[in-house]
């Protein structure tokens, strides 16, 4: 048997699906910040609100994972692969903006843990829902 470095059924991004997944990571975890720190002084990251906050993410970025298909050009199992790809970037700025920048996300020890939650299980939402979305496409 032959070793491949791309698995089977998964075709590799090219420079340009690899930059245009970057800058939608870049510009998604941006967008998400900004809403945070508009939702965070509106006790949308506190109690009861946070489950709401939370289940709104889902419906919100579904979107997001047909905008990366469409701008970037993935088909099939390049949608998971350019979709986390701009996760990592996504989580790159957000360890450096909760690291160095905290005043980012708004004031406050509980809105920067919300902000970093919510961004975090955003980051999930958009992986499960480029998994789901790719493999409905393949078939």
């Amino acid at each position: 048997m032959a070793y491949s470095s791309v698995p089977t059924g998964v075709a590799p991004l090219s420079r340009r699906q690899l930059l245009i997944s970057c800058l939608l990571g870049f510009a998604f975890w941006f967008v998400a910040a900004m809403i945070l720190r508009l939702v965070g002084p509106m006790g949308g990251l506190e109690g009861s609100a946070r489950a709401i906050t939370f289940a709104l993410v889902v419906p919100g970025t579904i979107p997001v994972v047909y905008l990366f298909r469409a701008a970037a050009g993935l088909v099939g199992d390049q949608l998971l692969m350019g979709v986390a790809v701009g996760t990592m970037v996504a989580a790159f700025c957000d360890g450096i903006a909760l690291s160095w920048v905290p005043q980012l996300y708004g004031n406050g020890l509980a809105q920067l843990a919300g902000s970093g939650a919510t961004i975090l299980w955003g980051a999930g939402v958009v992986l499960l829902l480029a998994l789901l979305i790719g493999r409905r496409g393949n078939h």
